[in-house]
């Protein structure tokens, strides 16, 4: 796209967020990459509900601001570390009402509906002191495992391939917020027992294994076949299926061969319906337990071959198969 139609997206977004009451006076700032050297982020000051192509500043990665015109915004340095870190082709950074009041008293998002989890996941929540993010570093670092990240008592930086995606994140997460919120004013008692089969955590001391070993994977199997929520749910919903899980740095590949929620083989081999892969520091994310698997795919970060609709018929039980994968300690 040429850097004017760039432009012209930028103002379409920015209205449909200050439409959607997610940006409001002259908060939030949007950027894009224009090229591998430069990004257009809009000015310091300008309202993003009424930009303006004048309002929007061509920037180098390397050099800064290009030419004359209005300064970038103060938040320069943040969406500069998102392009230098990630192949991110834009960024959104708004204060959402309903999201910064939510985050203001919770620690973490209270997720009442499939859809929630299944693009949402586990948001990271930094902690903030200034009015500007003064320290990226814990911010880009939490990029790595949610492609929306909550700035506490700030806002949101949602990061996509396209504006799209990214809009939809932010809309997502104040709809999720609103519902939220609206059910506590029904009964609040009963949303704290949601998902508790899900979150179940095991308590083991079992030993450390070199990621992606066999031996790693066996253990995943093991404790898999071991736990009676996969079980029940497996046999309710005839989880027979084969799922493989390929590291993309050495090419190595485990598949799992369920037959009613139970692991009957595991294979070295793709040839499955399903094939899950991702690099090394993004499968590690997973088995420490700090990016859901779901998430990751519907974000990017990792790459499905098959159908994520398909899968998802079984969300349930491969949920709490990913959920199990930080209970397998690795070096």
């Amino acid at each position: 796209m040429s850097e004017r139609g760039l432009k012209l997206e930028i103002i379409k977004v920015g209205r449909r967020l200050y439409t959607a009451g997610l940006a409001v006076a002259k908060s939030g700032n949007l950027s894009c990459r224009l090229d591998d050297e430069s990004i257009l982020i809009t000015a310091s000051g300008a309202a993003l509900g009424q930009l303006k192509e004048s309002d929007i500043v061509k920037v180098n990665l390397a050099g800064g601001k290009s030419g004359a015109g209005p300064n970038p915004s103060s938040e320069l340095p943040l969406h500069s570390l998102v392009y230098k870190n990630f192949t991110a082709q834009a960024v959104i950074h708004c204060h959402p009402p309903l999201i910064n009041g939510y985050f203001a008293v919770a620690k973490r998002l209270k997720a009442i509906s499939f859809e929630t989890k299944f693009y949402l996941g586990d948001i990271p929540v930094i902690p903030q002191e200034t009015p500007t993010v003064t320290a990226p570093a814990p911010v880009i670092a939490a990029l790595k495992t949610n492609n929306l990240v909550i700035l506490k008592n700030h806002g949101i930086v949602a990061i996509a391939d396209k504006f799209q995606e990214a809009l939809s994140l932010t809309e997502a997460l104040e709809e999720a917020v609103k519902s939220a919120a609206v059910a506590r004013l029904f009964d609040k008692s009963i949303l704290d027992n949601l998902d508790l089969a899900l979150k179940e955590d095991l308590k083991r001391n079992d030993p450390a294994y070199t990621m992606f070993s066999r031996q790693h994977i066996q253990a995943i199997v093991d404790l898999v076949n071991q736990d009676e929520f996969i079980a029940q749910k497996g046999k309710e919903l005839d989880l027979t299926v084969k799922l493989a899980i390929k590291l993309d740095d050495s090419g190595e590949v485990f598949k799992f061969n369920f037959e009613k929620g139970k692991i009957i083989k595991l294979d070295s081999d793709s040839d499955a319906p399903f094939v899950i892969s991702a690099p090394a520091p993004v499968w590690e994310q997973v088995f420490l337990g700090k990016l859901d698997s779901f998430v990751a795919v519907t974000q990017g970060k990792m790459k499905l071959s098959g159908q994520l609709g398909q899968l998802s018929k079984w969300y349930v039980p491969f949920n709490r198969l990913f959920a199990l994968f930080k209970e397998v300690k690795i070096k």
